[in-house]
């Protein structure tokens, strides 16, 4: 049966060309980046995914709306750039990190409820439901998610006022209690949708 089941497959991709995308857990299919992100990059961070970051020594994670980011290609890789303000919890996860992901939800609450308390004051995936997993690499990820972007930190800095080049950074930053964000541009080295 397993030998069918390999035929089977090598017959699907010849006759039809496509990728064959593997079934993973908890329902997601693995996509290919480069040919099945059908995003569009200048709204896809305007529907308030969620970050999520664990600490790489095993000592938690947390998750947090996300409103700002980029989508595109960096140095030859498929990146996903997130920018995290210093006061926010998940920005000592992000510091301490090798791996992150970024989520879609259909349901916006995740996004309200995550965008409006601090895992500093508690557990806001039990509070929403949510169940935790890890991919390979440790980072965490909701099962409850439509898609799942996992992203490997290539680069990271904080942004400096000395850089900015016009008055809409100035201003945004003039009256902003969260702090300057830092910016952590990340290979997309897994992608998966439900």
């Amino acid at each position: 049966m397993k030998h069918f089941n390999i035929l089977a497959t090598i017959l699907l991709l010849l006759i039809g060309g496509q990728k064959i995308c593997a079934q993973t857990e908890h329902g997601f299919k693995e996509i290919d980046i480069n040919n099945d992100f059908t995003d569009n990059p200048f709204t896809f961070f305007a529907n308030a995914p969620i970050l999520a970051a664990a600490d790489s020594t095993g000592n938690g994670y947390n998750a947090m709306t996300i409103g700002w980011g980029d989508t595109g290609t960096l140095w030859g890789k498929p990146t996903m750039t997130v920018y995290v303000a210093q006061k926010r919890y998940t920005h000592e996860f992000m510091e301490r990190a090798r791996y992150f992901t970024v989520m879609t939800f259909d349901d916006m609450k995740v996004a309200d409820y995550m965008g409006h308390h601090s895992g500093r004051d508690g557990d806001k995936a039990k509070a929403l439901g949510l169940h935790v997993a890890y991919t390979k690499h440790g980072a965490p990820y909701f099962t409850e998610a439509t898609a799942v972007y996992e992203c490997e930190i290539m680069y990271d800095q904080q942004l400096s006022p000395s850089a900015f080049r016009n008055d809409v950074p100035r201003k945004l930053y003039g009256n902003f209690p969260a702090g300057i964000h830092s910016m952590y541009i990340g290979e997309v080295v897994g992608a998966w949708k439900k």
